[in-house]
This record gives C-alpha cells, sequence and structure tokens, in this order.
C-alpha cells in the first residue's frame, strides 16, 4: 500500500482524497431531483486490488477489524462486501493518519470501543 501512495505527505488534502486515489470512495451525481452513486472507475488499480485483500485479511489478525466487521453485518445489515468497503475504508482513513502524523498503527484509535447508545441508535 505504502509504494502506492508514495512518501510525499502533501500529495492528498485529506483522506477523503486517498480514498477516491485508492476507488474505495463512490461518485455522486446530483441534478435537480435525481441524485445517483456510481463507483469509480478512474482509480489506481493496484491500490484498487490491494484493498480487498487487506480488508479481507484484516479480522483474522484484527480483533478492532473483526468487531467493526461484524458490527457492520449484524448491526448495520450490510452484505459482506458492503462491510468489508467499509473496514478498508475505515483502515484506510488510519492509514493516512499514521502516515500524516509519523505514528504507528494503533488498534484502540483505529477501533475504539462503540457505545450502547450508538449501536442502538444503529439498530433502530
Amino acid at each position: 500500500m505504502l509504494p502506492e501512495i508514495r512518501d510525499d505527505r502533501t500529495r492528498f488534502a485529506d483522506a477523503r482524497g486517498l480514498k477516491a486515489y485508492a476507488g474505495a470512495s463512490p461518485i455522486t451525481r446530483a441534478s435537480g431531483k435525481k441524485s445517483s452513486v456510481i463507483r469509480r472507475r478512474v482509480k489506481n488499480d493496484r491500490l484498487n486490488h490491494a484493498r480487498y485483500l487487506w480488508a479481507f485479511t484484516a479480522p483474522n489478525g484484527s480483533s478492532g477489524a473483526k468487531a467493526h466487521y461484524r458490527r457492520r453485518r449484524d448491526v448495520h445489515g450490510d452484505w459482506h462486501a458492503a462491510a468489508l468497503r467499509n473496514l478498508f475504508n475505515r483502515m484506510l482513513g488510519q492509514l493516512y493518519r499514521c502516515h500524516q502524523q509519523h505514528t504507528l498503527f494503533n488498534e484502540l484509535v483505529a477501533f475504539p470501543a462503540p457505545s450502547p447508545e450508538a449501536d442502538s441508535a444503529a439498530a433502530g
């Protein structure tokens, strides 16, 4: 992942720019009464392929990633692919933060314990 985003910390203004470059964020088009959300076709293909493998294997090695994936599936009702996309977006945002702040990955920062009222609000 890191060779694809390179060492230039000023290349992306924020995590959303990195997510768009990786093809993780959708394109939303709105005009008048119509709105559509489509997948991003112009992206870094190597980074896009790596994202699936990264998100697919992360729950096996990280209890926080596994809990996040299960919460997306069980509480939010996401399908497998949608839960993996959401997990990848979370991990990519954390990669951006670590890259900008020169810090190591911290699972407690990346996947904080959810508050009980947040889960009940999402379920209802």
